[in-house]
């Protein structure tokens, strides 16, 4: 990996597992921890999205971004109910979570190409390493939503 590819390439790495975590639930609903860790990771996905990637980018992609902060708060509805199908026994999480991925893949073909690249080639030096940082250790604040939700 490349100086130059580090953020796209560790960014859709996140997307990937995110979506296995999620793929792994439908293959086997027993057990809804993975379901539950994949849908922290893109919660954190998209507060380090929010955070670190957009503020930066915003006033040279301000259509391209606000399309992704609408999205994210979809996805963020999305989430919420699936945590809420798991918690009663009754409701059915599979179709939340078929739904989630239809939502997830339509977000991650125009991000992956669009925003990705421009944030390996664009961000200050300074949001970069920081970015990197918050991929490698970091964690979203308890509480937090993202803007759309």
């Amino acid at each position: 990996m490349g100086v130059t590819d580090q953020i796209a390439d560790a960014l859709t790495r996140e997307h990937h597992a995110i979506d296995a975590g999620i793929e792994t639930f439908l293959a086997d609903d027993a057990d809804p921890a993975t379901l539950r860790e994949a849908l922290d990771a893109l919660r954190r996905h998209i507060y380090l999205e929010e955070r670190f990637l957009f503020p930066p980018l915003k006033q040279s992609m301000m259509m391209p971004i606000i399309v992704m902060l609408r999205e994210h708060g979809e996805l963020w509805r999305g989430m919420d109910a699936i945590e809420s199908a798991l918690s009663q026994p009754e409701a059915d999480a599979q179709v939340q979570c078929r739904e989630l991925l239809r939502l997830l893949d339509d977000h991650n073909r125009k991000e992956e190409p669009i925003i990705y690249p421009r944030a390996d080639a664009d961000l200050p030096d300074d949001v970069r390493a920081e970015l990197m940082e918050f991929i490698a250790t970091g964690s979203y604040p308890a509480g937090w939503v993202c803007e759309q939700a």
